[in-house]
């Protein structure tokens, strides 16, 4: 399934082509995805990246789309350091075990603890490790991530802004953003934050809803009316747009699931039928533990992890 396919269900199953209803959407759709991701991590959404720990540096920034991690490993480029899997522990014991970074306290990692976020960038998260890096380490790590949603077109990059005159300084948020009238396209939704500056002209535009089946290269505007009711001539055009095709692994694999946990948060906003939003939980729960069978069953078949859920897959029970 994708996401047109999954867009024209949710509508054709809810009855609904209620304006804001639709625009609600790839919200429903975002919702269902980070319910299932967040109940089954499933093997197959691993990823393996490499980097370098520098010596006297005792963080390391996970990656944008982390969700969990599988394991952290350090070696020397040369292997005379091999392979040395970390062991996962409290940020306290790291904290008490090794108080500071100094040279007393380095040695080769053999501990790593989720420290929080990057102090430069909040949604960046970042692993402290015991002891401090004595030398330059090569670092590799396996981790479970958030694969890109299904929601097509959603706006990620603009291009040059091409600032216009005359509108009312100020800042000006959720701006709906329309085509300019140039250029007409499928998207829909999309919204921004905009500063006009002192001298009529806008000065930045920070999207803060991407919307839905937007395309590179498309033109965006925005209505002087919710700028001041004055200016014209600001426009931008699309750089670039998350999953150009409407597809992902959850849309190949388990679209129920992903349909109905679309439902189920669908007939949430609706203010829906107790029987209904019911009905749909069900649903969703009897996907659910398909996909679980597989996240937590078939691919799991030499995995012993404490903490870790494994199903039988045999049908013999346990």
């Amino acid at each position: 399934m994708n996401y047109v396919q999954l867009y024209q269900a949710i509508q054709d199953y809810s009855e609904n082509t209620e304006a804001l209803f639709i625009a609600n959407i790839p919200v429903f759709v975002q919702q269902a995805e980070e319910r299932v991701f967040n109940t089954i991590n499933f093997p197959s959404l691993r990823r393996n990246v490499t980097g370098n720990l520098s010596q006297g540096n005792q963080y390391l920034s996970l990656p944008d789309d982390w969700l969990s991690t599988y394991s952290i490993a350090i070696y020397s480029s040369d292997y005379t350091v091999p392979y040395t899997y970390l062991l996962n522990k409290d940020v306290n014991f790291i904290r008490e075990a090794y108080p500071s970074p100094s040279v007393a306290n380095q040695g080769i990692p053999k501990y790593y603890s989720i420290f929080g976020p990057n102090y430069t960038n909040a949604l960046e998260l970042s692993c402290i490790l015991g002891p401090t890096p004595d030398a330059n380490y090569n670092v590799e790590l396996h981790y479970f991530y958030y694969p890109p949603s299904i929601v097509q077109g959603i706006i990620t990059l603009l291009g040059t802004i091409t600032l216009g005159s005359g509108y009312i300084p100020g800042n000006y948020v959720e701006v709906p953003l329309v085509y300019n009238s140039s250029n007409i396209g499928a998207g829909s939704g999309a919204t921004a934050n905009i500063t006009v500056n002192s001298s009529g002209q806008i000065s930045s535009v920070t999207i803060t809803n991407g919307g839905q089946f937007y395309a590179a290269g498309e033109v965006l505007t925005a209505s002087s009316g919710y700028l001041g009711s004055a200016g014209t001539g600001f426009y931008f055009p699309i750089s670039q747009v998350s999953n150009a095709t409407g597809t992902s692994w959850l849309g190949d694999n388990f679209s129920p699931v992903l349909l109905y946990g679309s439902m189920r948060e669908a007939m949430l906003f609706t203010k829906g039928e107790q029987d209904l939003v019911t009905y749909y939980e069900q649903k969703y729960q009897e996907a659910l533990g398909l996909a679980k069978r597989l996240g937590d069953g078939m691919e799991r078949g030499d995995f012993y992890r404490d903490g870790q859920t494994k199903l039988d897959v045999s049908g013999k029970g346990t």
